[in-house]
């Protein structure tokens, strides 16, 4: 049976948007799923599907009327597969970056050439961004606080939502398997 992650975006948040790690396990878990865990509370869950054969979008989906359902509010969540994740770690183009100052945006759509490139146009120092697949990275080795293409980068992937390299490792880990060594 395949493990996923799903990520809630923009939950907990500066005390907005709050959803609680315990009712979220149970959300899930009446969803059908197994063997779900919760890891930090910023909307990380991973579990097996209890959906047979469901794709990223039928589980994304099923979570989101789950949550809609249960607090009354529409909440993004974007479902990868543990080898997903570990293939987004494995391919990550800065390799050298420390991993709290690396975000992979997972996004459901690509971003249009034209924000990409208004965001590429930005000052932004030594920061520096690819897209690889549906997988934005954000290298900002000065932090992600004052960061303009940050910033500039939150409208194109405005479908999406962030992990840093560290968590992103983790849940490969919870989901079942070790994290590749390299990044």
């Amino acid at each position: 049976m395949t493990r996923y992650a799903a990520l809630l975006r923009g939950i907990n948040v500066g005390g907005h948007n709050t959803v609680r790690m315990p009712e979220l396990r149970s959300m899930v878990e009446s969803l059908g799923h197994t063997d779900v865990v919760t890891y930090i509370n910023s909307g990380n869950v991973v579990f097996t599907s209890g959906a047979g054969g469901a794709g990223r979008a039928e589980l994304e989906a099923g979570i989101e009327d789950r949550l809609e359902a249960e607090l009354d509010r529409r909440i993004t969540v974007l479902v990868r597969s543990r080898d997903e994740l570990a293939e987004a770690v494995e391919a990550n183009p800065f390799p050298d970056a420390v991993p709290n100052r690396l975000l992979l945006a997972f996004l459901r759509t690509a971003p249009a050439e034209d924000q990409l490139a208004a965001a590429a146009a930005v000052e932004s120092g030594a920061d520096e961004f690819r897209l690889l697949g549906s997988t934005l990275y954000l290298h900002c080795p000065d932090g992600m606080g004052r960061s303009k293409l940050a910033a500039a980068l939150s409208k194109p992937v405005s479908d999406g939502t962030s992990r840093n390299l560290a968590t992103v490792r983790k849940l490969v880990q919870l989901a079942g398997g070790e994290t590749p060594e390299r990044s």
